[in-house]
């Protein structure tokens, strides 16, 4: 068993506008004192085709890490658009949450995410460079991708090379706790990173074309329908995470 159970992770202020903030709201419990700190970190996928233009958005170490129920915040600004390719900085790509314990990545939280004009005279006829100051960012908040990675944290296990939890989950309640749970395969994000930003579009495009428009305005007031299990005026919409049966820590 792990001694770090992530229950919930909600997205926050979704969907926005690119240049702004994004933010995550994390709950987790901790069954064990942890002598060391806990690093959690955002990455933005800049390229499906090169890992070199992903970034990491931020990183913070929370901890030492008591046995107890924790919440907080964690904000970390835009992704820097000059390093993203101009043809890769509109349409679908992937956020990536992750945390580890010396240096070992145990939870990696995957999300897509969907960048386009907040304007239909844009999106219909977009000009040669990209307005960022009128692109809205909206984050696929209940369809995320969650592995789970074995980790020892400050007490030797017996190895067991390879294990991990690998399923997909949507924002539903399982059991008396209201939470759900899931995991993205491990290594797609590695090992087949163009692949999962071919299914990412696939996926997302149906999603987003199914959820109608829900963009801000010029104003900054959110349009009429926003996009089903998306956060609206600032409201989260996250999702739970809870083991699994059969779940590996």
């Amino acid at each position: 068993m792990s001694a770090i159970n992530v229950t919930q992770v909600q997205v926050l202020d979704n969907p926005q506008f690119f240049v702004n903030p994004l933010q995550f709201e994390i709950q987790y419990e901790c069954l064990q004192n942890l002598a060391n700190d806990l690093e959690w970190k955002l990455t933005y996928v800049g390229s499906a085709e090169d890992d070199a233009h992903d970034q990491v958005l931020d990183t913070v170490l929370v901890g030492p890490v008591g046995v107890g129920s924790y919440k907080f915040v964690f904000q970390a600004d835009p992704p820097d658009v000059a390093k993203i390719p101009q043809s890769d900085v509109l349409g679908v790509t992937v956020l990536l949450l992750t945390c580890s314990y010396n240096d070992t990545e145990f939870i990696r939280v995957g999300y897509y995410v969907n960048n386009e004009y907040a304007d239909e005279e844009l999106r219909e006829d977009p000009p040669a460079t990209v307005k960022l100051d009128r692109v809205v960012r909206n984050i696929l908040a209940e369809k995320p991708r969650v592995t789970r990675f074995p980790c020892e944290f400050d007490a030797p296990a017996i190895p067991n090379a390879g294990e991990m939890d690998e399923e997909e989950t949507e924002n539903q309640p399982v059991g008396g706790d209201g939470m759900a749970a899931g995991s993205m395969a491990a290594g797609v994000y590695d090992q087949n990173q163009q692949m999962m930003y071919g299914a990412a579009g696939a996926y997302a495009a149906a999603q987003f074309a199914a959820a109608g428009e829900c963009a801000p305005d010029a104003a900054g007031a959110r349009m009429a329908a926003p996009h089903v299990g998306f956060g609206y005026g600032g409201a989260p919409a996250g999702h739970g995470l809870a083991e699994m049966p059969g779940a590996r820590y």
